[in-house]
């Protein structure tokens, strides 16, 4: 832990100043993360002369406070911990910092202090000294080498060092131009304790968050074998400290576990003491839990049959398992085939259903015809509010768990697992971007031709020199164009409509697409003709408001003798809709997130996503669990 090189904890008058830095030093002591962090706090002004400075940290792990800087508690706290994350996150080791050939420690002084001001932010600690860095730059500030590269190209190499906490024109990690190297054997000890706080001061966290009393000590095999996930396995460590553990025969029997089962809505494991199974086992039976729920198979079901998913999601999850050698594999309740070795849990799925009778046979660790996934109802830790959901805290801490296992090589871990929870990791791919790759695939750019016709008055000096130019050609456009069938029944927003609108007008008008055919399907089918892509959103009214069928719809635009042979239909509903529809042509749906289409869709599937008046599309295919 970090240590405060002075005495206050005697009696007697304190200057407020001082006492303003004790006690926000003392916030850092009682922090569940933070408390971890080494460093020596000293209240004294070395290396720090500059009118505006407050503080600074040294290579050797000396942090010197400027105590008259007039910071309060919760100010002074914020500031510390900038201090003691600059060590932490081994900002002065020569293999964290930019492998270049030309090493600018200004440079990387201020894009270390971005990294960590965010990190600040992020957890919401302590009082803020400077705005956020994400406010300012558009860059993901995740990657401290990636912020130098930003920096370096467009502020310079003596950057203002506008996020560091001593004065503008000097560094506030004190040695940075002298990088520390590591020999072998040789550890970084801040970092070590940092990495030993996030597995396991995170057990505190979820107890306090989530008000359960998690640190239960019992000697049950079951118990054992979750402590062992705590104290040697980081990848699996944060989850394991997020659950709760049920070992009582009754409950089991209750809702008729064999085995175990996992409750994510709940944040609960169900472990039958009664299966007399060792600690090994229980290891490889609590490890398969803790994937389902940190893989969200409980969310990424999406209208599959409920149990042929768990099945599936089983088979690849015990694969891994056996690979990373983790206990010892049950004799009983356990899915596992060698030929299904690396296959995916939707590309199992699939052949599943091809041979649903004898697959509905086969026992999870919960039993016969049953699955061991509870809680596909959104889950949450009751009593979070407005923090981070569930199913963000398991992403969460199965990266931060992947990331030290790597780091600190402590184990084998399988490449789809990695892919799996990199993927999980990182943020949806944007609408725009998956949209916009749906047009490309209907509509290739337009080839341009050459053209000798009459010179424009730009050329006219020189009338006599044939210049060629190019064009686009009529016929060219002519099959450019897509069918949108509209669902106009009362269940559908006319924002949503609206908001659908106005994306397909931008895209077309972008890729050349010179009209569009609207029709609009309540009761009825009503085409409204070929429309402009700019007059589609302002100028399009909506009509009906009755019923929801869709297929004279999607007929009217297949039969008609106006429309291309190979035009595209995209369709927008709410998924109320009729139980099967027939197209016979390239097609997409456009259908408020969460909700779903009572059929599986041959083509792709656009969830349209609305925050607070602002709206976005999440793209999904609907082979692929989302």
């Amino acid at each position: 832990m970090a240590y405060l090189r002075k005495n206050y904890y005697y009696h007697g008058d304190i200057p407020p100043d001082e006492q303003a830095l004790y006690m926000g030093f003392r916030m850092i002591e009682e922090h569940p993360l933070l408390s971890k962090l080494r460093g020596n706090v000293y209240p004294k002004g070395t290396h720090i002369s500059m009118k505006h400075s407050i503080s600074c940290v040294t290579r050797s792990g000396n942090i010197y406070t400027k105590i008259s800087a007039g910071l309060s508690a919760s100010e002074w706290a914020f500031a510390l911990a900038h201090d003691l994350l600059h060590l932490a996150f081994g900002h002065f080791d020569k293999d964290k910092m930019p492998d270049t050939k030309e090493f600018h420690p200004a440079v990387w002084n201020k894009a270390c202090d971005i990294y960590v001001t965010r990190f600040l932010y992020d957890i919401g600690f302590g009082k803020p000294l400077f705005p956020d860095p994400a406010a300012e730059y558009t860059i993901k500030l995740n990657d401290e080498r990636k912020i130098y590269e930003y920096l370096l190209k467009y502020e310079g190499t003596e950057p203002e060092q506008t996020y560091g906490l001593n004065d503008e024109k000097s560094l506030d990690m004190i040695g940075v131009d002298a990088p520390i190297v590591y020999k072998a054997g040789e550890k970084n000890e801040y970092a070590e304790a940092f990495y030993y706080a996030i597995t396991h001061s995170i057990k505190k966290a979820v107890s306090e968050v989530s008000g359960r009393d998690i640190n239960k000590d019992k000697d049950t095999p079951v118990y054992k074998a979750a402590r062992w996930f705590l104290a040697h396995f980081p990848l699996l460590g944060g989850l394991a400290a997020s659950f709760r553990i049920i070992d009582d025969v009754e409950i089991c029997h209750k809702y008729d576990i064999r085995i175990a089962a996992v409750d994510c809505r709940e944040g609960e494991i169900y472990a039958n003491p009664s299966c007399g199974f060792t600690i090994e086992e229980w290891k490889f039976v609590l490890a398969h839990e803790y994937l389902h729920a940190g893989l969200c198979h409980h969310e990424r079901c999406q209208g599959r049959d409920t149990y042929l998913w768990n099945v599936a999601c089983d088979y690849v999850v015990n694969d891994w398992l056996h690979e990373m050698r983790i206990g010892e594999m049950p004799s009983e309740g356990l899915l596992y085939d060698e030929e299904l070795h690396g296959m995916s849990a939707e590309a199992i799925y699939d052949m599943i259903v091809k041979e649903i009778r004898k697959f509905k046979k086969l026992a999870t660790f919960r039993g016969y015809g049953q699955g061991d996934i509870f809680g596909n109802n959104g889950p949450h830790f009751e009593g979070m509010g407005k923090g981070i959901g569930l199913d963000e805290f398991f992403k969460s801490s199965l990266r931060e768990g992947l990331d030290y296992h790597i780091t600190h090589a402590r184990g084998y871990i399988p490449a789809g697992l990695v892919e799996e929870i990199r993927a999980l990791s990182m943020p949806p791919i944007p609408w725009e971007v998956q949209l916009g790759k749906w047009f490309d695939e209907q509509f290739p750019p337009v080839e341009k031709h050459r053209t000798y016709a009459r010179p424009s008055r730009r050329q006219g000096s020189t009338p006599d020199i044939p210049r060629p130019s190019y064009v686009v050609k009529d016929v060219d456009l002519e099959s450019r164009t897509f069918g949108v069938v509209i669902d106009t029944s009362g269940s559908m927003c006319s924002s949503q409509i609206g908001l659908a609108l106005g994306a397909i007008a931008s895209y077309a008008m972008s890729k050349d697409v010179p009209f569009v055919r609207i029709i609009f399907c309540d009761a009825e089918a009503t085409d409204a003709g070929y429309m402009a892509p700019e007059d589609i959103a302002g100028r399009v009214e909506v009509t009906g408001r009755g019923g929801t069928i869709l297929q004279p719809g999607i007929n009217a635009l297949e039969k008609a003798k106006d429309f291309p042979v190979n035009g595209p239909i995209l369709l927008i509903t709410d998924g109320y809709i009729e139980n099967d529809l027939k197209i016979k042509r390239e097609h997409a749906f456009l259908i408020p997130y969460g909700n779903k289409l009572p059929f599986r869709a041959k083509g792709k599937v656009f969830y349209m996503k609305n925050y607070e008046g602002l709206s976005s599309f999440i793209v999904g295919n609907p082979t692929i669990a989302h």
